[in-house]
């Protein structure tokens, strides 16, 4: 059985030059200029600050037009739950029912376990060898026949590893990443959220350079609940790198 700690997350593709794409329609709302004008604003002058100014004043339906894609491997079904609430994203996720799980059956490791000590943390692997073993008992019971799968996974956890690609566009994931992010967020999505947004921004510097969890930008929204480290926060996330995530 293999064991997952972190997630492994890869930007595999998006828009090309966001930058002008976002900028162009966003000019398009501001200017009478016709398409050869409004190509040659964004080719010829530089987008950053303009952006940067319409994404300040809340203009951001713009970075509607701006998507990326990841692949993610290594999270848990837990995860997936939560991811999955989403909605504005698109998700195609390994299938439990089509892909077998016979001697390759991970498990997602919560780090609240592995600080009880190694003891703790076996007697856990020990229990997820279990499941598998169950696992491969009722595949055997409905004679691994070609729809043993979509049965014998009723007794697979919550921390059974997956994987799958997603795709979002720039507005839901800074949205994403200020929930995601925030210290309060379970602590594997935001795991994810994080090398998420250290990938974005390297892709796209001016869409994301100030997203990330609420309190980068303003009071922090948990009220009673906050983690009281916003001052923390905002200087992680302000240094934030991919080599560091």
């Amino acid at each position: 059985m293999i064991q997952q700690a972190e997630p492994f997350v890869r930007l595999i593709a998006h828009t090309p030059d966001p930058l002008s794409v976002c900028a162009l329609a966003a000019r398009v709302c501001y200017s009478a200029l016709p398409y050869d004008g409004l190509k040659e604003k964004v080719c010829t002058e530089d987008q950053a600050a303009f952006l940067k100014s319409v994404i300040h004043s809340g203009h951001l339906s713009v970075l509607e037009h701006a998507s990326f894609t990841f692949y993610v491997e290594g999270v848990s079904r837990a995860l997936l739950a939560q991811l999955t609430r989403h909605r504005i994203a698109s998700f195609s996720v390994q299938s439990q029912r089509y892909v077998s799980l016979k001697d390759r059956f991970s498990c997602v490791v919560p780090p609240r376990i592995s600080a009880l000590g190694p003891e703790k943390e076996a007697e856990y692997i020990k229990q997820m060898e279990t499941i598998g073993r169950w696992y491969e008992e009722w595949q055997e019971a409905f004679d691994n026949d070609s729809s043993a799968n979509e049965d014998a996974r009723f007794v697979l956890p919550n921390a059974c590893s997956t994987r799958l690609v997603m795709t979002m566009n720039a507005r839901e994931l800074r949205h994403f990443f200020s929930l995601r992010c925030c210290e309060r967020a379970q602590w594997e999505i935001r795991s994810l959220a994080t090398k998420m947004l250290a990938l974005c921004r390297e892709a796209a510097p001016v869409l994301f350079d100030d997203a990330g969890p609420s309190c980068l930008t303003g009071p922090c929204p948990e009220g009673s609940k906050s983690c009281g480290k916003a001052a923390e926060i905002r200087e992680t996330f302000k240094n934030l790198k991919t080599s560091e995530v």
